[in-house]
């Protein structure tokens, strides 16, 4: 195995300390950016900049080889109120480091850079490799990682920076959101009249509680659906005459998304209308090079229900990094320091000899 340099591993920290304490709240992530051009650009390598997106390439990057793209995100969600931290403080107590996006995902961003450093003047690698830190991805937003892809060329595989505990993540579950209107016609409550649109739109969420998708996927189980708002009325004594309700539609990557989307549209009432459909279900094939090789190092695989930038990849890609998704979106969220080191060294010792 090839030993990450100590030194490159405690600067890889630091950039975390930075990043912790330099607000990235989605679509507000220039300072943060400026960090990871800043650090890129001290180590010697050409970063690229498309809004708040920063990739570069391995030195001797040829075309002719495949490409591996490292990817994670530098944007965070805002603080709950319940902190007892300060969310931008960037505690170190002993191995702990506690501050907004310490485990998702800064760890995994700076592990990648790290893991890119690392490789970065390697000139008999028998791939590429892209290292992308990218914008937006807790709102899956168009100025995030698909406004990049567009510029990065061919992509072999993605490996996909989330906290796992480096355990790979070979299938992820997509998301489908519907947003659904049952039509009625006004009347007197008092009397019977009119069409009242919330009861129709009662029969549809029951049918939503209680269908269930006959494809189970191994990994990911069932498509789940579950409805998460609903409107009706404008006063008590008018029947409704439109009632709107959310589902929140988590797909398997046995059925694409539109064929979610017709299936739904074939069995309720309601006009059914989905906000996107390119959050995409994804899965590796467990014989893939990569997958061998974690299972090789002893890395468990799994399926993963939570959403990834994975979605919008439209390439193999697995997901893998430090921390631990139940830190995730948490109060006082924190990575440790050693799980940082672990996960350059995890990230290296995958890389270091495969072969596409």
């Amino acid at each position: 195995m090839s030993a990450v340099s100590p030194s490159l591993a405690e600067e890889a920290i630091q950039l975390l300390i930075q990043l912790i304490q330099t607000p990235s709240f989605s679509r507000e992530e220039a300072k943060t950016a400026d960090l990871l051009v800043a650090f890129l650009t001290r180590h010697g390598a050409q970063p690229q900049r498309k809004g708040h997106n920063v990739w570069a390439r391995n030195r001797h990057f040829n075309p002719a080889k495949p490409t591996i793209l490292l990817n994670s995100h530098h944007d965070t969600v805002k603080p709950g109120a319940t902190w007892t931290y300060d969310p931008f403080g960037a505690v170190v107590e002993e191995d702990r480091l506690t501050g907004l996006g310490s485990n998702d995902a800064g760890a995994s961003a700076v592990s990648l850079l790290a893991t890119f450093l690392h490789f970065y003047e390697q000139e008999n690698l028998p791939y590429n490799l892209i290292c992308a830190i990218t914008a937006e991805e807790e709102i899956s937003g168009a100025g995030g990682i698909r406004s990049v892809l567009p510029e990065l060329g061919e992509i072999a595989l993605g490996i996909v920076g989330e906290p796992t505990q480096m355990d790979l993540a070979i299938a992820e579950k997509g998301l489908v959101v519907l947003d659904c209107v049952a039509h009625g016609r006004t009347g007197h409550a008092a009397r019977e009249e009119g069409e009242n649109a919330l009861y129709k739109a009662v029969a549809d969420i029951q049918w939503l509680k209680d269908f269930r998708f006959p494809k189970v996927s191994e990994l990911l189980g069932p498509v789940k659906m579950t409805v998460t708002q609903i409107q009706a009325g404008s006063q008590h004594n008018v029947v409704p005459d439109r009632c709107t309700f959310v589902v929140d539609v988590r797909t398997n990557e046995l059925y694409s998304n539109p064929e979610v989307v017709e299936l739904v549209r074939q069995h309720v009432s309601s006009e059914v209308t989905p906000r996107s459909t390119h959050l995409n279900s994804s899965r590796i094939a467990p014989e893939h090079p990569l997958v061998q090789r974690g299972m090789a190092l002893g890395r468990r695989t799994f399926g993963s229900v939570t959403l990834s930038d994975q979605s919008m990849m439209p390439f193999t890609t697995v997901k893998i990094g430090p921390g631990d998704s139940a830190r995730s979106h948490t109060p006082d969220e924190y990575i440790l320091l050693s799980e940082i080191r672990q996960g350059i060294q995890g990230y290296v010792d995958l890389l270091t000899g495969l072969e596409l």
